[in-house]
């Protein structure tokens, strides 16, 4: 069996623009996208920090700084606002207890801060 969990976030990014013209996703700066180990086309959902909306897009590479909500997306952000970008995997249920997702920091103008890896769930401690 397996179980769905947090593979990697970019924590409170900011939109650097919206694109209602464009036909889908999300434009990523490509340092991020690396330093996330995220692929492009991958699926993530995105969660707004200014309005509580929560969607899911995929990824294509954008400009250096850059966070762009493309096509429908693009209604339900602000230029300015505080997203996360959030991808899963699909992780054997035996492996979940020590499975351990990465999670990159950015600035406010989304130039890269930090990795740092979020706390383990061990057995026994739920």
């Amino acid at each position: 069996m397996k179980i769905d969990m947090l593979y990697s976030k970019i924590h409170r990014a900011t939109v650097t623009d919206a694109d209602l013209n464009y036909e889908g996703s999300v434009s990523i700066d490509t340092t991020l996208i690396k330093k996330a180990k995220m692929f492009l086309n991958q699926k993530v959902d995105i969660v707004n920090c200014n309005n509580g909306a929560r969607f899911s897009t995929y990824i294509i590479a954008g400009k250096k700084g850059e966070i762009c909500l493309n096509g429908a997306a693009a209604r339900l952000v602000h230029k300015g606002d505080t997203v996360i970008i959030i991808a899963y995997a699909s992780v054997e249920l035996k492996d979940a207890a020590k499975y351990e997702p990465t999670v990159v920091f950015v600035d406010d103008k989304n130039k890269f801060k930090e990795i740092r890896k979020e706390k383990r769930a061990h057995k026994g401690e739920l």
